[in-house]
């Protein structure tokens, strides 16, 4: 994939956060980008955003969906489709964390952190997969630390985590016959709006959502007889409090 113009990425939950950074990076390669989220209010406020960081004609579009279904997830591929002819990359980078200890997290916590950091990375790959053999396509994943390693309030997170890094890593062995590249990318400390929370300047010792946007690039441009199948990052230096 060294020549990326032209190319068509989707990238779910990609309002903010890591996905708009990513959908940012890719724009300004020449990919055209469609991102999901389920509110038309975030997609327009980040379309808005994005359709300034355009190179050449690349563009980028919205589309209201949920990873957690999977009828959802194949009728935002069939509109990436009818939109740009077809799909050469994926990001299934939609995520979400509840953090409490395991005798307090609810039986709804629960499913929706399992459904949408792992059942969602599922559903988009099996909705897209098709267009990914036809294209020889990529498929990535935003896994995290915690999906190695584990901690006290964590436990719904750290179990989609563990599962999305062993699921990404079997679908690359899967995959693989077909040309389709597979990677993980699994960061820790990243400034971002994960979970509502705003970043400040207190957060510009961690990753930016830009890094993670540049990673992507970089192994969309990587020669294609390698494969970085699973890639862990983590900020330079540690928090010093300041």
């Amino acid at each position: 994939m060294e020549n990326l113009r032209g190319k068509v990425a989707l990238i779910t939950g990609g309002t903010k956060g890591i996905g708009f950074g990513i959908a940012e990076a890719l724009l300004k390669e020449g990919i055209h980008v469609a991102i999901t989220g389920r509110s038309q209010s975030t997609i327009r406020e980040a379309l808005a955003a994005l359709n300034t960081q355009g190179n050449d004609a690349a563009y980028a579009i919205g589309i209201e969906a949920d990873v957690r279904n999977f009828e959802s997830q194949s009728e935002a591929t069939k509109q990436v489709v009818e939109e740009f002819g077809k799909i050469d990359i994926v990001i299934a980078n939609a995520g979400l964390g509840h953090f409490l200890p395991v005798q307090e997290l609810t039986v709804a916590q629960w499913n929706e952190t399992i459904e949408t950091n792992l059942s969602g990375a599922f559903f988009t790959l099996k909705a897209t997969v098709d267009q990914l053999k036809k294209n020889k396509g990529y498929y990535i994943t935003i896994s995290s630390l915690a999906g190695t390693n584990f901690f006290a309030n964590g436990s719904a997170y750290n179990a989609s985590k563990f599962g999305l890094t062993g699921f990404t890593q079997a679908a690359m062995l899967d995959l693989r016959p077909y040309g389709i590249k597979v990677t993980t990318i699994m960061p820790g400390s990243v400034a971002t709006a994960f979970n509502g929370r705003t970043p400040t300047k207190e957060d510009a010792w961690k990753i930016q959502q830009e890094d993670i946007g540049q990673i992507v690039a970089d192994l969309l441009k990587m020669n294609p007889r390698t494969l970085p199948s699973k890639i862990e990052v983590r900020p330079s230096f540690p928090n010093s409090g300041n």
